[in-house]
């Protein structure tokens, strides 16, 4: 237990200091700049800014684009950074525990955050105005709105999501995005779109309340059982993950059962969390209903 509590204070530590930790360089891990990564995240967030601000000088400050939004905005793109840009990314190629960090940061933290600050608005704002009109344009046409309405059924989202966390955790997927960059990308990609699909599905689209909670719940409970399934397994299922476990001073075993048991509590906690938040709004939404229906009866 003292190694696994060990690694969680190491891996909880700021990203910078990831790159410093302990007196061995071989632990050293550098940033990644790679372009098909720091390109779309410098262009969403010069976009998403410039839409602000135009959306700001001509509106005033807060309207169109309120401040929680913008906040929210900068939080889930700084959660897409330190996933995929600082050295936590380095290290959760070689130690199966950081990896496991790394993608639920990006499915439990940037997703929702970038999904309830609602951005497509303030980004079409950041683009020329010919640009803006041929995309709004575009986006109202019936095959995109049926697409799109289809792939944002919350049904048809949480289903996508649990085959992408569940997919990717089958070995040979998992060492096939191991030994290739093309694999890995779509690995992440996979990720983000379908956790995307899933919290907008479930946050942002009208529909029943119920079966948002429902679904918050049912993904709890089959990321939560294989998270513990990775905690109780016997057996190392992905050696090729841990090249890096002696140095932090685990056994692959043990890497990997604390890598499930970031799975399974922290992270699996954002959707009970969630579901008990939509909740509140749903109580609350029904009392004041209640309310303004007793108010219309006495007013007659």
């Amino acid at each position: 237990m003292k190694r696994f509590s060990l690694a969680v204070v190491i891996l909880l530590m700021p990203p910078v200091a990831l790159a410093h930790a302990g007196h061995d360089h071989g632990m050293d891990y550098p940033w990644t700049w790679d372009p098909w990564v720091t390109g779309p995240l410098l262009l969403t967030a010069l976009l998403y800014a410039g839409g602000v601000a135009r959306l700001w000088r001509r509106a005033g400050p807060g309207r169109g684009v309120g401040s929680g939004q913008t906040a929210m905005f900068a939080a889930g793109w700084l959660a897409l950074a330190v996933a995929l840009v600082t050295p936590l990314h380095a290290l959760g190629e070689r130690l199966f525990t950081a990896h496991m960090v790394e993608h639920e940061v990006l499915m439990v933290l940037a997703a929702p955050l970038l999904v309830l600050s609602r951005p497509i608005g303030a980004m079409l704002w950041g683009l020329p105005q010919g640009w803006r009109r041929s995309l709004g344009a575009a986006a109202g046409a019936r095959v995109w709105r049926r697409c799109w309405w289809a792939l944002t059924d919350p049904l048809t989202a949480t289903v996508l999501h649990g085959i992408a966390i569940w997919a990717w955790h089958v070995p040979a997927l998992f060492a096939a995005a191991l030994a290739d960059e093309g694999m890995h990308a779509l690995q992440h990609a996979s990720f983000l779109v379908t956790a995307l699909l899933f919290w907008w599905s479930l946050l942002c689209r009208r529909g029943s309340r119920a079966a948002a909670i429902g679904h918050l719940f049912a993904t709890a409970l089959h990321t939560g059982l294989l998270g513990a399934l990775l905690v109780f397994s016997t057996r190392v299922w992905f050696p090729d993950q841990a090249g890096e476990a002696a140095r932090w001073g685990l056994t692959a075993l043990e890497d990997q059962q604390l890598a499930g048991l970031v799975m399974w509590i922290p992270a699996c906690l954002a959707y009970p969390v969630a579901g008990l938040a939509l909740a509140g709004l749903w109580i609350a939404g029904a009392g004041r209903r209640a309310g303004e229906g007793r108010h219309a009866v006495g007013a007659r």
